[in-house]
């Protein structure tokens, strides 16, 4: 079928579906197209995406048959006309780097501001391709360096400073681009150059003045997004710039550059912002350390590097993540668990009994058992009501932490409270007043094993009823006048100077057999060989 046979079919959605007028300006084909032109074939009839011949043309970039289709009909309203997506065929020309087919047009009236239903005009078009010579020929005719090119905002200084075309960006600051302009979210060029890591753009964009310290609508600096990517490079240039590691980046004011580097992993980024950064972050009531947000990442590497510079490995008190120390926050960190624990007791980390209480939460019972071994205190406590919650949900596998607890001096007394009486099964509860005088209990404590015998099995009626023996309450007066430290570990009490079966008594060997307690493991071996 020859070209002016070609019938026009509007059924598809394929790009040759247009008229035989526009295929002969898509193909550049003179001849053919003064031929239709001369039968009377029209020049703007549209296919299916809206495209005219003039669009086709330009596209195409066929010089001679945009001429044809201007010389044919001169007007305006031709020149700009839309396809349906808002593009004219400045648009294509600019888009496709064809300079001689964007002179014509504007020569012939086309408007350099045009817009398409996204709002891009030629000038973003020619930026987005890399094509200065069409942009200077843009500019020149009146394109607004400035104007809106596109719905969200993003400009051609933007699109620019993205792609890292440093000629183009000098050409546009050249011509008046504003260096602060914001898109929908409030970020600046400067701030986009950063957060992608454009080094050259960012020179460029610092060196002619541009705010190294604007914030995006979250507060966002590029310092933070720059801390934030990994871009080391552009880090160094921001600080040689002037950009302040102390303005802080979140509504809450709480978080700077520095957090941002710790939580992702950034050790070069944090070993540069560690000295600048004011230390009042880790002391503010209000304020966060970013020992938690190393923590909260999961960076040993970072973590361990906030330590040896003084950061506190207790810090203060995290409202915005809810943990009350980094060391409880460590235990949402399943895969760096145990690697974290460790370097924050290296750097000094107090225990305490919420710790004990999250292994318990968490089912971590060989930390629970190291914990103990470490020295984490057994009294006063704060948190009664918070451990004793987590030991009633944790008393199914009471074997694997409670004979730790007890035989390290715990005072069992702490735990007979009404939950913990109602609730735990007999086993258990029977379990625990062994470390007790359970005939000379505290009346409400009696009251309360009284009420739940009545409606308990008759082993632990009779349990309650019966009377300890003078030897265990000798084991109970020996272990109450030893020392918090000597009960850490089994070895004081081997070492006393009294008979093997005295020091298994001493040991509640008998208990825990009776019970079928697994073997005390050695947990500081088991936490060595996990990390």
């Amino acid at each position: 079928m020859g070209l002016v046979e070609k019938i026009m079919d509007f059924t598809e959605a394929y790009a040759d579906t247009c008229s035989t007028v526009g295929l002969a300006a898509r193909e550049g084909n003179v001849k053919i197209l003064r031929k239709l032109l001369k039968q009377g074939r029209s020049i703007d009839v549209a296919d299916n995406r809206g495209w005219m011949p003039i669009h086709e043309a330009a596209y195409h970039n066929s010089i001679e048959c945009l001429r044809i289709l201007i010389h044919a009909d001169s007007s305006e309203n031709y020149i700009k006309t839309k396809t349906f997506e808002g593009f004219c065929a400045l648009h294509f020309a600019a888009s496709q780097g064809h300079r001689k087919i964007a002179q014509i047009l504007l020569e012939a009236g086309a408007d350099p501001n045009a817009t398409t239903l996204e709002d891009t005009t030629p000038l973003f078009l020619a930026v987005e391709n890399g094509h200065i010579d069409v942009l200077r020929l843009l500019l020149q005719h009146g394109a607004n360096v400035n104007g809106s090119h596109s719905m969200c905002g993003w400009n051609s200084l933007h699109q620019a400073s993205f792609q890292e075309n440093v000629d183009i960006i000098k050409l546009l600051l050249k011509k008046g681009a504003n260096k602060e302009c914001q898109d929908d979210f409030g970020i600046t060029p400067l701030f986009l150059a950063a957060q992608y890591g454009k080094l050259e753009s960012l020179n460029i964009l610092i060196s002619s003045g541009a705010n190294v310290n604007c914030q995006a609508l979250d507060k966002a600096t590029p310092l933070f997004i720059a801390s934030q990517e990994g871009h080391t490079k552009c880090v160094e240039l921001l600080l040689s710039g002037g950009a302040d590691p102390n303005l802080y980046c979140n509504e809450d004011s709480w978080q700077l550059p520095i957090h941002a580097a710790a939580q992702m992993g950034h050790t070069k980024i944090l070993d540069l912002l560690i000295p600048l950064t004011n230390r009042i972050c880790e002391t503010g009531p209000d304020k966060v350390s970013p020992v938690y947000s190393a923590v909260f990442g999961g960076h040993e590497k970072c973590l361990e590097l906030l330590l040896q510079n003084g950061y506190s490995p207790d810090a203060q008190i995290c409202l915005v993540f809810g943990f009350s120390s980094p060391m409880c926050m460590a235990f949402q960190k399943d895969s760096e668990f145990l690697g974290i624990v460790n370097i924050l007791l290296k750097y000094g980390a107090q225990l305490n009994e919420l710790h004990l209480a999250y292994c318990l939460k968490h089912e971590k019972f060989s930390v629970f058992r190291y914990f103990l071994k470490k020295g984490c205190p057994l009294a006063p406590w704060s948190h009664v009501t918070e451990f004793i919650n987590h030991a009633v949900k944790a008393q199914v596998k009471y074997k694997e932490w409670l004979p730790h607890l007890l035989l390290a001096g715990f005072d069992p007394l702490t735990l007979l409270c009404s939950s913990w009486i109602d609730s735990v099964s007999e086993d258990t509860l029977i379990f625990t007043l062994e470390f007790t005088n359970w005939k000379r209990l505290p009346p409400a404590v009696e009251k309360m094993l009284s009420a739940r015998a009545l409606n308990s099995s008759w082993i632990l009626q009779q349990w309650i009823a019966s009377v300890p023996s003078l030897a265990h309450l000798c084991r109970l007066e020996i272990r109450c006048s030893l020392k918090a430290n000597h009960l850490k570990s089994d070895s004081f009490i081997r070492q006393l100077p009294l008979p093997r079966s005295l020091h298994n008594y001493l040991l509640y060997e008998e208990v825990l057999r009776m019970n079928e307690v697994p073997e005390l493991a050695d947990d500081d071996e088991e936490i060595s060989e996990a990390t």
